[in-house]
């Protein structure tokens, strides 16, 4: 038996990079996983790869979106063990040239978004379930272009931590994933043509100790850890899975 073996699961952004791995992981662990995105072509996709899974076109800024998410998780009658709110959109953008559109897209999903899609999980969650959050290293690193995202990230580690507090008479556990850099085509998206983005790749790597970038798949392991009872006695923390980045 796998370590979630008849569990209900929802990832959002489920339909690529470390969200995918996500839900593939945790469907090979026993788990049904509902996921979410917003491309309905990259969600069939997903579901073909996933196998025991249920897609639902959705953006988590859209909070009728999210209404119909949980309707539908609500519908199949098990409840939810298992939250990764992984769905994040980044971008650089220096200082100077921060505009409202830029704000308001990258806090409207990280921030407002992550906040919406746990708290509308509330009703749905069973006690003793796992709340896991899609941090970030860019929190601690002070990368130029990037304090948008990384101030959106930070408030995701600061949610973890109050809403671990919060809900601990439920014994439900609330958890961040700290991913380093990691090659998923959203990494890729960051650069405006593939000859950059591989030059992206090649700068970010360097900089890593073990001297690559994560797989998705390993962000996925991570995952698993969280949602399962092997991590029992852990909550309210960020676990790094970053290949040293931030640690030495």
């Amino acid at each position: 038996m796998g370590l979630l073996e008849g569990k209900t699961a929802l990832v959002t952004g489920g339909s690529t990079g470390i969200g995918l791995a996500g839900a593939v992981r945790l469907a090979a662990e026993g788990a049904h996983v509902f996921i979410t995105g917003r491309r309905r072509t990259e969600l069939d996709a997903a579901v073909a790869t996933i196998g025991s899974a249920t897609a639902v076109l959705g953006d988590i800024a859209d909070l009728a979106d999210l209404d119909r998410l949980y309707e539908a998780v609500r519908d199949r009658g098990q409840g939810l063990d298992v939250l990764f709110a992984n769905a994040s959109v980044a971008e650089f953008v220096p200082l100077e040239r921060i505009t409202e559109e830029h704000f308001d897209a990258l806090f409207g999903i990280n921030v407002r978004g992550t906040l919406f899609t746990v708290q509308k999980a509330l009703p749905l969650l069973n006690d003793g379930a796992s709340v896991i959050l899609n941090g970030s290293t860019s929190v601690d690193s002070g990368e130029e272009a990037f304090g948008v995202y990384a101030a959106s990230k930070a408030a995701t580690r600061s949610f973890a931590r109050t809403w671990a507090n919060e809900l601990k008479g439920r014994g439900i556990r609330v958890n961040a994933v700290t991913p380093g850099p990691t090659d998923t085509p959203g990494l890729s998206g960051l650069a405006p043509d593939p000859e950059q983005a591989a030059g992206l790749r090649q700068h970010l790597a360097a900089q890593v100790p073990l001297g690559r970038l994560a797989r998705p798949e390993e962000i996925a392991a991570a995952v698993v850890f969280l949602a399962s009872e092997q991590s029992s006695f852990v909550t309210g923390s960020s676990l790094y899975v970053d290949g040293g980045l931030n640690q030495v």
